[in-house]
């Protein structure tokens, strides 16, 4: 697209700059770029309440269709939307904790939900009230969506028309604080690979029916989250499309998980690439390594390559439009954080292995920001689907080869 700002944007930016310096105050500026992948444990409380002030502020869901109903969010275009972000970024605000609902619940509810579904459960998230987890990956499915064994039975009961949900999901981002999970699951007995599937939301507040169980990464943090379901309920009416029709409204969701919202994620990779310049610059490590000196700016230019393909896929209203588009994104991103790791490593030499002087036995110490972008890594090529996986989504559907048989 032809990506540029207008006055209009202008005003925009203005409006966002000074809303943000007028409430970045007290414990919200102590919270200063702290939470996000890796380092979600990081004043969570006073990010949930950073929510709340977003959504008295009308900038949650951003540009959400008007068609479908208001949910005291701004009218914004998507060029706007992308100022909020670089304005957002610039600021040095919390991480959000609202992602998976603002970004990836709502404009599905928007394209397949009811009426009845986006009244219920959008203004809820663009008040920064309910925060949402994502229940796809299984502990045998891996990335092959189609693979998911958890089951949903519908039944009949004195409360209605429900479905009972049978499994275990594993990989889910902050389980252990949503208030709501939307779940794909098997309600066809029987059915194999994409067909029989339904996409239902769950409420996680269901004791004896739902467990979560938090893992522990190799970096010290817990942000991912197993969880069991044990005859866990959904309500009929909380179906999103028709039952059996679940692979086609998860895998929409997915584009936009992998597609243009990949540029905020880019304004964070970039204050991670600057802290890693300035180190590199700082220790003499660019001068010393002209290899290291090398990359270092290679890095640099992926990132603005990735940011001009998330704009050229932005044009339309949704980055599908585009065959392939979504996964190359996610290979673009994934391969890049993964050497950006690896790059703030070898800026810092032996001393990355080091913890802090204080540290006793009794009192394990934290990771640096540093030393924990490079253990979080290593899993960037894998979540969210796996690189092998986007290859072969690749092949499909933008190079049209055929798909290998599954025996």
């Amino acid at each position: 697209m032809d990506f540029g700002f207008t006055p209009q944007d202008e005003e925009f930016r203005a409006q966002a700059r000074t809303w943000l310096a007028e409430r970045l105050t007290g414990d919200y500026a102590a919270a200063a770029g702290q939470g996000g992948p890796g380092s979600e444990h990081q004043a969570s409380t006073v990010r949930r309440r950073w929510e709340r002030e977003l959504g008295r502020g009308g900038w949650i869901g951003l540009g959400w269709d008007r068609a479908r109903g208001t949910f005291g969010n701004r009218h914004a275009t998507v060029v706007q939307q992308v100022v909020w972000a670089e304005e957002y970024a610039r600021a040095g605000a919390p991480a959000r904790v609202g992602h998976i609902g603002e970004n990836l619940l709502a404009p599905t509810l928007l394209a397949h939900g009811t009426d009845e579904q986006c009244a219920r459960f959008l203004p809820a998230v663009a008040r920064g009230e309910e925060l949402w987890c994502q229940g796809y990956s299984e502990p045998d499915a891996g990335s092959d969506l189609a693979a998911v064994r958890t089951s949903a039975v519908r039944e009949s009961g004195p409360a209605g028309s429900r479905y009972r949900i049978t499994g275990q999901k594993i990989w889910t981002s902050l389980a252990h604080e949503a208030d709501w999970c939307f779940v794909l699951a098997r309600t066809e007995p029987g059915s194999h690979r994409r067909r029989g599937l339904s996409f239902l939301l769950v409420p996680m507040d269901q004791p004896g029916r739902i467990e979560v169980r938090p893992i522990r990464q190799m970096s010290g943090t817990a942000e991912f989250n197993e969880v069991f379901f044990d005859g866990a309920l959904a309500k009929a009416g909380h179906l999103v499309g028709a039952e059996g029709d679940g692979w086609r409204v998860a895998t929409a969701l997915l584009a936009r998980e992998r597609g243009a919202s990949t540029l905020v994620q880019q304004i964070g990779f970039a204050a991670e690439l600057d802290q890693v310049l300035g180190l590199a610059l700082a220790e003499g490590a660019a001068d010393r390594d002209p290899v290291l000196r090398e990359e270092l700016v290679r890095a640099w230019a992926e990132l603005r390559t990735m940011r001009r393909h998330a704009l050229r896929t932005l044009g339309g209203a949704d980055s599908t439009a585009v065959p392939g588009a979504p996964s190359v994104a996610k290979l673009l991103w994934g391969g890049w954080h993964q050497r950006l790791g690896e790059l703030a490593v070898r800026v810092r030499g032996a001393a990355a292995a080091l913890g802090p002087r204080d540290w006793t036995p009794r009192r394990p110490y934290e990771l640096d920001a540093l030393q924990r972008l490079f253990l979080f890594t290593r899993a960037d090529t894998l979540y969210g689907g796996s690189d092998e996986i986007q290859r072969d989504l690749i092949a499909q559907h933008a190079l049209g080869l055929p798909r290998e048989a599954h025996t």
